[in-house]
């Protein structure tokens, strides 16, 4: 009888120890847990901040991108019919009877003039901020007229040629331009030439198609802040 009663005793104290044995596990495993959760909640903090950082430092980047272009230009921009855009730091010429012929990809002489002095003081301005650009494309926009078009594919296809032809034209007078021999190299890695056709038009207040206002030529700054971010990401 004494043994029975020892064995039975010997086993509580085993099924004891047994349990004591798991709860001691699962407490352990918890503090794990918390500690790679906390860990990565910490991490998390910090990639956010590097993320906020990269956007503010971008922000001040355009703004003092805006401010120096518009303090560089702003006695221009009337006479060219030209703006800047603060929000996507656009230089848009805006009169296309200025910039090219009717169907044309050669540059009017008016527009030429334009370029001679435009181009080499841009390159001053954004010889700055060369650590924040990666980028600058020339984009040429139409309008989705096209005489002679039987359907609306062909007249998008059509000035998606024109489009295309006209920065190229841009891109080629502004490279070969004496006075920025010595940025050529700069131009060839970050400048592009890029048709849109009539994808991108000018609506006026009635959200209907501006002809007229549809045709124009901008040059766009694109900074590196999406590919710091990208790489934050990725770390």
């Amino acid at each position: 009888m004494n043994k029975i009663i020892g064995t039975h005793q010997n086993a509580r104290r085993q099924d004891s120890e047994h349990w004591v044995s798991m709860s001691d596990l699962m407490a352990g495993l918890m503090m794990v847990f918390l500690f790679i959760s906390v860990a990565y909640m910490h991490y998390v903090r910090i990639e956010k901040e590097k993320i906020k950082e990269v956007a503010v430092a971008y922000q001040n980047a355009q703004a003092a991108l805006y401010m120096a272009l518009e303090k560089e230009f702003s006695q221009d921009l009337e006479k060219w019919d030209a703006e800047i855009d603060k929000q996507t730091l656009e230089f848009r010429f805006k009169s296309p009877e200025v910039l090219f012929g009717l169907g044309s990809v050669e540059l009017k002489s008016s527009f030429k003039k334009i370029l001679d002095d435009f181009f080499p003081r841009y390159l001053k301005v954004l010889d700055k901020f060369k650590e924040h650009i990666t980028d600058i494309r020339i984009e040429g926009h139409t309008s989705s007229d096209w005489t002679g078009a039987t359907s609306a594919e062909m007249a998008y296809f059509h000035n998606m040629e024109l489009s295309q032809g006209r920065t190229r034209s841009v891109l080629q007078y502004l490279y070969q331009m004496p006075a920025v021999k010595e940025h050529r190299t700069w131009i060839k890695a970050v400048f592009s030439a890029v048709g849109y056709s009539s994808a991108h038009p000018v609506l006026d207040e009635n959200g209907r198609e501006n002809s007229i206002r549809s045709r124009r030529v901008t040059f766009k700054v694109i900074t590196n802040a999406e590919l710091q971010i990208r790489k934050i990401i990725q770390e």
